[in-house]
């Protein structure tokens, strides 16, 4: 097994600027607090969704845990939530043998009745959404209405598995024998393990687990350490669903570190793996996967860019760059990380995007208050990678047009910052650094826009601003963007349920959520039906001894 998946030696092989990035290999807060938030009549609405001080971080059927505890802290104060005590080895060995009991009566049961089961599970989502979204907000460190938009995500894509549940199905081919029938039917793959990050500790899971399900598979769950507590009460509330309609544990869940991901990785009983981080960490997970001749999903990086033709709508280009850029602290693997801009727009864009940003400062506070448009970044680990990328991109002779500070104040708080005047092939612009640093170029055409959209080594996400038609319609085409994610006139960031989510290249080329996505999921077979009487071999092939 690869030295990537030993926590000892994981940071000395991951830059800065990766190291956020990082979903079961993540590391974070170990240490016993003596005090929690969740202590606090403040704080009550975690006690709503099931926690406690100490939360076991194992479900299999029933709660448990016996590994290290993990103290969850919240990024906007530095102070500590509550905390979570991981699962070891062992224990995720009985995660993965309960999920495969699981899935042998779950498969049998018809898909229709299993949507049923995914429409419940959405409703009871529904009645904790209000605090589920704070605990998100909380522990990530996005503001309000992002916590909640992230759990109206999950709540979205049952909807979606419900009707689904009706729907998916094969195809009925035309033989080329007379009186043979060819059928296409989509089986489900068994246990699917996920695998996801801190910055979408709840949508991630619910993309995945909501589909798989409502294809007859079993899930098991493995959340970022330094979002456990998401993880915890994800699964309590979905738990609610299992014991009363009887069911076994079509959903288990295993924290753990670097020990007990590299056992979900590598078991051949789970079908599966998708996994949500960084480029590095997924290559490695992609490789060991493919050893056993399973299935993977990959969701890695995006270094998403934003083109501004010189036609744009000036204001609603604007508007997206804001949002694109900082939204979640520019902590979304949509974020856009670079924005190239048409050279006859250059100087009024760069300084109307940044008096927005100017105007953006005294509504940065921690993630829970009413005012808050901008929240903490999510760890120590965050900021590092920020000022190492901001004097790297100084040093090649980038100018820091706007931001570039930490805020000193209690939690993890930076600037937005705005740099320019760096190449569009610069080292440091062709990186992705998880914080809220966009890069903004000049181009002399669309065409060339294009080709720097495309030289990246990701391609998750992108957007173009432009009223012509030729010119949108290109970006679309064969010779626009090589992103799996390609908008017009609206930001990089902010998927919807219903098209499939995912991206190519160094993104890993897996698919989530909606569209045809649910056939990652599923195994095909090709049926051929005799109803002849007689046996007849295909292309004419005779074969017999009479």
């Amino acid at each position: 097994m690869s030295q990537v998946f030993r926590a000892a030696n994981l940071l000395k092989n991951v830059p800065l600027h990766q190291a956020p990035r990082m979903a079961y290999l993540h590391l974070s807060s170990c240490v016993r607090a003596s005090s929690y938030l969740i202590d606090s009549p403040q704080f009550s609405f975690l006690k709503d969704i099931g926690l406690e001080r100490e939360n076991p971080g194992v479900f299999s059927g029933s709660w448990k845990g016996s590994g290290e505890v993990v103290t969850s802290i919240d990024p906007g104060t530095g102070k500590a939530i509550a905390s979570v005590r991981s699962g070891t080895v062992q224990e995720m060995e009985e995660s993965i043998k309960a999920g495969v009991d699981a899935y042998k009566e779950w498969c049998q049961v018809p898909a229709p009745v299993r949507g049923e089961i995914v429409r419940q599970i959405g409703d009871e989502l529904r009645k904790y959404k209000e605090p589920l979204g704070k605990l998100v907000s909380l522990e990530v460190g996005k503001i309000y209405s992002e916590g909640q938009g992230e759990v109206q995500e999950f709540i979205d894509i049952c909807d979606y598995g419900v009707g689904l549940s009706r729907i998916y199905a094969g195809q009925m081919i035309n033989s080329e024998r007379a009186e043979h029938t060819i059928l296409e039917a989509w089986r489900p793959l068994g246990l699917v393990g996920v695998i996801s990050a801190y910055n979408f500790p709840n949508a991630v899971f619910g993309w995945n687990a909501a589909i798989a399900l409502t294809c007859g598979n079993s899930v098991l769950w493995k959340g970022a350490p330094t979002t456990a507590l998401v993880s915890v009460a994800t699964t309590k509330i979905v738990e609610n669903v299992l014991k009363r309609n009887n069911l076994p544990p079509i959903t288990t869940l295993c924290q753990g570190g670097a020990d007990v991901g590299k056992k979900l990785v590598s078991d051949k009983r789970v079908k599966l793996v998708s996994f949500t981080g960084s480029c590095q960490t997924g290559r490695d997970v992609g490789v060991e996967v493919q050893k056993r001749f399973g299935k993977v999903i990959l969701e890695l990086g995006g270094n998403n860019a934003l083109l501004i033709n010189e036609d744009a709508n000036l204001k609603m280009a604007l508007d997206a760059a804001l949002f694109g850029c900082i939204g979640t602290t520019g902590q979304r693997c949509t974020t856009t990380r670079r924005i190239i801009v048409h050279e006859k727009l250059y100087d009024t864009f760069v300084k109307e995007l940044t008096a927005k940003y100017k105007q953006v400062l005294s509504r940065i506070g921690h993630q829970l208050e009413a005012s808050t448009l901008v929240g903490p970044v999510h760890s120590q680990q965050n900021i590092n990678g920020y000022q190492n990328t901001i004097a790297e991109a100084v040093k090649l002779g980038g100018k820091v047009a706007f931001g570039g500070k930490v805020i000193p104040r209690e939690g993890f708080f930076v600037e937005p910052t705005v740099i320019t005047g760096l190449a569009h092939d610069s080292p440091v612009v062709h990186r992705e650094t998880f914080a809220p640093i966009v890069y903004v170029l000049k181009a002399r055409t669309i065409e060339e826009a294009i080709e720097w959209n495309n030289e990246v080594d990701q391609g998750l996400s992108s957007a173009i601003f432009t009223e012509n038609m030729s010119k949108a319609f290109k970006w679309i085409g064969a010779q626009g963007s090589d992103c799996g994610i390609v908008n017009i006139n609206t930001t990089t960031n902010g998927a919807e349920i219903g098209g499939a989510f995912g991206g190519e290249k160094h993104t890993g080329g897996g698919r989530e959520s909606g569209s045809d996505a649910w056939k990652q999921y599923c195994k095909r077979a090709t049926i051929t039906v005799n109803h002849s009487g007689e046996l007849a071999c295909a292309q004419g092939v005779v074969f017999n001894v009479e």
